[in-house]
């Protein structure tokens, strides 16, 4: 995939929407790329989370498994979508476990590559913190609503 391909796919993802060109390709061009074969794991759940993946093609099983060792499939993670975005602000565990369908090629974004792009472009931070904002003034708004609903 070309470079221009990644700037297209990323700027399609809502977490680097209305970022610019220059924002976007210092992204795409310091993102690791790679393919994961069918039925081969990309990350453990309970694992350190130092990066975050965007699936170019193909489609990861995300899995949890719980405390009586039962796995259970949560979500089928299919082209265009971020896989574990918190991960590029802090320091969180795997909530899953990601395995491919079929060969799957990713993308993965490191923290530090994250971290670089709000140094180098404070505007992107700006960005970033309200979207941040919106998101939890949106998660707490369905979070009151069905606390009202149940009381």
């Amino acid at each position: 995939m070309a470079l221009t391909d990644d700037i297209h796919l990323l700027a399609q993802l809502p977490l680097f929407k209305d970022m610019n060109e220059d924002q976007l390709r210092l992204i795409a061009f310091g993102a690791d790329r790679r393919v994961i074969a069918a039925g081969q794991m990309l990350f453990r759940q309970g694992s350190p989370a130092e990066s975050a993946y965007v699936v170019i093609s193909g489609s990861l099983d995300l899995m949890t498994t719980n405390s009586d060792g039962i796995q259970r499939a949560e979500a089928v993670a299919g082209p265009g979508t971020l896989i574990s975005e918190l991960a590029l602000v802090t320091l969180v565990e795997r909530k899953f476990t990601a395995i491919a369908r079929e060969d799957t090629s990713i993308i993965r974004i490191t923290r530090a590559l994250f971290h670089r792009l709000i140094e180098e472009y404070p505007e992107a931070a700006r960005l970033i913190e309200n979207r941040i904002r919106d998101n939890l003034a949106e998660l707490a708004a369905k979070a009151a609503s069905q606390f009202h609903r149940f009381s």
